[in-house]
């Protein structure tokens, strides 16, 4: 274990796993790290190591005790210690959402119409105890595509009049998000598992706010990381409306959150590239300026739109939003 993190022996001993073969998993954009333990009678667990001061391992332990609570499928908590920042989980198994259906491409209407009863389930629940999204989280999040995609592409902008943009924008949606619902924020095909029970399992949750509906929906069907059929995002998008009947203004609400979330994560990658030299996020760039751009066409968006049409040359809009150098 010389290479693993320090005190892993200690916290496997202590939660019984101290025989347990570990084997170190491929990591995520954070600085958590997993491992998957493997004990007497071939029995599994998943390790996270949220090292502290980078990560603080209790929100994620908050969100998952509480969507158990309200049988929803998280892992089961086996053992923490959140001031090391170690916690033992139930293991889910290999399949994410997102290679099940590169392998098994027939399954992806199926497999999302459980994606979407999954939140439809979620947002007849009272809203959790946990912050509002409120309008300084969206304009914190919005401002990092002016804050990192714009710089490395050489382009200066109006920050003064991105954020006036989003005000206007945003300010509606505010409105109808109240009382609100749970908000995972980054529900999506790499962040669902397929366990071996049939169920469909959630990871990923730890940054849960109380918000609004469409803003997971979103994070489901315009996904950074892979292409949903628009066929698949319509047919969920009906299926969600006829369940939660959200009232009519709900489809103009899922394009402005669609755009500030695709804003938000072309600067994040962007950020990934510079700050943490993880340039493999830049290839999904192109994706993401996409829908973006099919956001942006949404009447909801005429402040923003009139803002990129003023600050983004159509040249590097054409080209999908360009690579970063």
């Amino acid at each position: 274990m010389s290479a693993l993190p320090d005190g892993i022996e200690s916290f496997l001993a202590t939660a019984g796993w101290g025989d347990a073969r570990v084997a170190p998993l491929p990591g995520d954009a954070s600085f958590r790290r997993y491992f998957r333990l493997v004990g007497p009678g071939a029995a599994t667990a998943m390790l996270m190591h949220a090292p502290p001061p980078q990560e603080d391992p209790r929100p994620f332990l908050s969100v998952a005790r509480w969507l158990a609570t309200n049988s929803l499928r998280a892992p089961r908590i086996f053992a923490e210690d959140a001031a090391a920042g170690w916690v033992l989980l139930e293991d889910f198994g290999d399949w994410r959402l997102r290679e099940w259906l590169d392998a098994h491409p027939e399954d992806e209407s199926p497999l999302y119409e459980g994606a979407v009863d999954t939140l439809v389930a979620l947002h007849r629940l009272e809203p959790a105890p946990f912050a509002p999204y409120d309008l300084a989280e969206y304009q914190r999040e919005a401002g990092l595509f002016v804050e990192w995609y714009c710089p490395a592409k050489g382009l200066e902008v109006d920050v003064r009049g991105w954020r006036a943009a989003w005000d206007v924008a945003l300010a509606p949606v505010l409105t109808r998000q109240r009382p609100g619902v749970t908000v995972l924020r980054d529900y999506h095909a790499e962040n669902i598992m397929l366990p071996p029970d049939g169920t469909q399992g959630l990871i990923d949750f730890q940054d849960a706010l109380v918000g609004h509906p469409a803003y997971d929906l979103v994070s489901l069907l315009q996904d950074a990381r892979r292409d949903v059929m628009p066929l698949v995002e319509r047919a969920m998008l009906d299926r969600y409306v006829a369940a939660a009947r959200p009232g009519a203004e709900f489809e103009a609400d899922y394009a402005v959150l669609g755009a500030q979330r695709n804003a938000k994560i072309v600067g994040i990658f962007t950020r990934l590239a510079k700050r943490d030299g993880k340039p493999r996020y830049l290839e999904l760039i192109p994706r993401v300026w996409a829908l973006l751009e099919r956001d942006l066409a949404h009447s909801a968006l005429k402040p923003v739109a009139a803002w990129f049409a003023e600050n983004i040359p159509q040249t590097l809009r054409t080209n999908l939003g360009g690579n970063i150098q």
